[in-house]
């Protein structure tokens, strides 16, 4: 698992002007039904696995992995037996 530290990944993300960092941690086989936010995200998963679906297709994602979703895109999570945790970073205003 190659990956940057939260501080590394936080002051790369605000450089690009996201304005928030969160850690997301779920449960094992926790599942989002189909949703959007009002924010903007970029985000890398640290630990476990989970599938994102946005677009009609899903991807599979492991620590390591990385991901984005532009604001309001309608998007469905699932998680893995041993639950997922990943760090996002959000864009509030100005996509």
């Amino acid at each position: 698992m190659d990956h940057p530290s939260l501080p590394e990944f936080e002051a790369a993300a605000r450089a690009e002007g996201f304005d928030e960092v969160a850690e997301r941690t779920w449960p094992a086989n926790a599942v989002v039904q189909t949703h959007e936010h009002p924010f903007a995200v970029k985000a890398i998963v640290v630990a476990g696995e989970m599938w994102l679906t946005h677009g009609g297709e899903t991807r599979h994602l492991r620590a390591g992995d990385r991901f984005e979703l532009a604001r309001s895109v309608p998007h469905a999570e699932r998680y893995g037996a041993g639950g997922a945790t990943y760090w996002a970073a959000r864009r509030h205003a100005g996509d």
